[in-house]
């Protein structure tokens, strides 16, 4: 043959031919195989036999239908005609007649109705009464609560005032007699006493009826005493403490190392300008001195 001129080729078909023979009998012989009829794959699905069925297990067999019963026709009955109703006329409107029972009740119905209107006027009236009188009534305590409250401050101002009933008891005043040294209408910058000395632990206090304290200041004593010293000051109307008289009653400790810087501690007190005070004011500066102080 032409086409195997050379021994390559030769040997090229002789090679090819081998491997395809192999290869058709290795397919003959484990090549594809299939089922006829093939195996059926997808969900059986069971119909049933009969229209009807109750039971959670399927019959392998058909089932037997019972025999039925032959339905035959039924012929209806002949209805008998009836007779058309004749028309009934509607009844005659009768007219109400008013008589005495029915005047009667409408007579007793517009009493009550005005009874009830009467009630309801007056319990309306006597609610806005009591609300007046209430308002009223609350408007004066509250007046009365504010006048008893400026009474208490001018009291608080000038010292208190106090009316005797003949069952009081105390005394109040720089004399050695018992009672109420002043007058409940006197003067609102009259002289003020020290009284009885209190029970806080302050440096010092002051006394002046009317007036306010705008500044102080404190002198230092100059031996280690400690007491308690009163002096007695007057004060002009600018505020300034033009005389001061230490040791005066109250005074616990006549000390002259405490005196004279309880006299110039006095001085150093300032007191608010009133132009309606006295020319002269008395009152009074506790010092209290104490040990290292």
């Amino acid at each position: 043959m032409s086409f195997l001129d050379t021994r390559h080729k030769k040997k090229s078909f002789t090679l090819t031919t081998l491997l395809l023979s192999a290869l058709l009998l290795l397919l003959f012989y484990i090549g594809l195989t299939y089922l006829d009829p093939p195996i059926e794959n997808g969900i059986a699905v069971n119909f049933g036999t009969m229209e009807f069925g109750s039971g959670p297990v399927q019959p392998k067999e058909k089932v037997r239908s019972e025999p039925q019963q032959v339905k035959t026709e039924e012929v209806p009955e002949p209805v008998p005609e009836q007779a058309e109703p004749e028309p009934v006329a509607p009844p005659e409107p009768v007219e109400e007649v008013v008589t005495q029972d029915n005047e009667e009740t409408i007579r007793i119905n517009q009493q009550k109705e005005a009874k009830r209107k009467a009630e309801e006027a007056e319990r309306k009236a006597k609610a806005e009464a009591e609300r007046i009188a209430r308002e009223k009534q609350q408007a004066e305590e509250r007046k009365r609560k504010e006048q008893e409250a400026k009474k208490k401050n001018l009291d608080a101002l000038i010292g208190g005032i106090g009316k005797s009933d003949g069952q009081t008891t105390g005394s109040e005043g720089d004399d050695d007699k018992q009672g109420d040294k002043g007058q409940p209408d006197g003067d609102p910058y009259a002289t003020s006493y020290y009284g009885a000395p209190g029970s806080g632990s302050g440096t010092g206090g002051y006394g002046l009826n009317g007036r306010s304290l705008v500044s102080k200041g404190k002198v230092q004593q100059e031996c280690n005493e400690e007491g308690r010293v009163v002096v007695r000051i007057v004060v002009d109307r600018n505020g300034r403490v033009v005389k001061a008289t230490p040791g005066v009653k109250g005074t616990t400790n006549n000390a002259p190392c405490l005196l004279d810087p309880a006299r110039k501690t006095a001085l150093l007190h300032k007191w608010n300008l009133d132009s309606n005070a006295p020319s002269q004011q008395i009152g009074f500066v506790v010092v209290n001195f104490k040990l290292g102080q």
